[in-house]
């Protein structure tokens, strides 16, 4: 979990790389507040955004599954 309020999250997830997106996207623990609810659907729009100008193939290679 995170004591992170919803505008540091925006705010961290904002500011992160598609590379620190994805990461988190595939890795992170169930349940992780980034992910659910009304946060999930923000941060799923940033990546999308985020991804239209990366490499996308390149970034998954790099980290993997």
């Amino acid at each position: 979990m995170t004591d992170l309020s919803d505008e540091e999250m925006k705010q961290w997830i904002d500011g992160a790389s598609y590379e620190s997106l994805l990461q988190r996207w595939r890795f992170a623990p169930i349940g992780d507040p980034f992910l659910a609810g009304e946060m999930g659907v923000y941060y799923a729009k940033a990546m999308a955004e985020k991804k239209k100008t990366a490499d996308h193939v390149a970034v998954s290679k790099r980290i993997g599954w």
